[in-house]
């Protein structure tokens, strides 16, 4: 268990520099490049997401990347996705709360769901997914 409360902590550490690293691209995006918001967005939270696999597989969970661990890395932001804007509802429409810091409540709450999923994509489960991780190919890191 200590080992997953050390993953958890890096996972939110992650998670901080992953919202830095949106926002550094998201800013010249828009501000710079003059894209349309949506556009910059889009660019910034892909390029984001690429940096935060790479974070979590080696500083996380402290695993190999693969090319499919790769292609599976994104349900984690669906599922984050998911999960905050249900909160976000629940917590303005059901519970009152101020919608200002509704999403701030939301994000929290969806961290452990993100975690989770992103720990079965990210770490083998088993001494045979280790080896069935072995065998897939590697993505290529310079």
């Amino acid at each position: 268990m200590p080992s997953q409360l050390g993953q958890l902590i890096r996972f939110g550490f992650v998670g901080g520099v992953n919202t830095c690293t949106f926002y550094a691209f998201y800013w010249p995006l828009l501000h710079l490049a003059h894209l349309p918001y949506f556009v910059a967005y889009t660019i910034a939270f892909l390029l984001s997401m690429v940096g935060s696999f790479f974070l979590n597989t080696y500083f996380t969970y402290r695993t190999k990347p693969s090319w499919k661990k790769f292609l599976l890395f994104p349900l984690t932001n669906v599922t984050n996705f998911v999960v905050q804007s249900a909160g976000l509802f629940a917590l303005v429409h059901w519970v009152g709360m101020n919608k200002t810091i509704a999403p701030l409540v939301a994000a929290v709450v969806a961290i452990p769901f993100t975690y989770v999923l992103s720990r079965r994509i990210l770490v083998p489960r088993d001494p045979e997914s280790d080896e069935a991780a072995a065998a897939e190919p590697k993505i290529p890191v310079k």
